[in-house]
């Protein structure tokens, strides 16, 4: 991964450079909990989300799998990838589950809600909540 440092401060991508955090369940592939093991085994990926995924990993962008299931459910996850022919350079596990997420960081953060179809991400003026600036 090709980083920018500049002194004493954390380093940032380059330009142009995405690093994508990837749901699993319900994004990629159908919604399995993970109460249900053995259907993370089974379940098919969704089509356009390999396609979109492995195009934005051959651009140069950063996959990373972020996902609710647990530890010990990741060597499955990583099988599971690996056998669907996803490309990707992490995996982690214990997001926290049920959403309504508000991620706060020093770095840019953008999310994207997925509604059924992986596609080229478009740009559109949304409404969004952030911190009150100082006066």
């Amino acid at each position: 991964m090709e980083l920018e440092y500049i002194e004493h401060i954390s380093p940032v991508l380059k330009d142009g450079v995405k690093n994508y955090l990837i749901d699993i369940d319900g994004t990629i592939t159908e919604d399995v909990p993970n109460e249900e093991p053995e259907r993370m085994v089974t379940c098919e990926p969704y089509p356009d989300a390999l396609e979109t995924i492995n195009k934005w990993y051959d651009e140069g962008h950063q996959i990373c799998f972020f996902t609710s299931r647990t530890e010990n459910l990741k060597q499955i996850t990583i099988d599971w990838l690996d056998k669907h022919g996803f490309k990707y350079h992490s995996v982690l596990c214990g997001k926290p589950r049920g959403g309504n997420y508000h991620w706060i960081d020093n770095h840019l953060v953008r999310a994207t809600r997925y509604k059924g179809k992986f596609t080229d991400l478009v740009e559109k003026q949304v409404t969004i909540e952030v911190f009150k600036d100082e006066e």
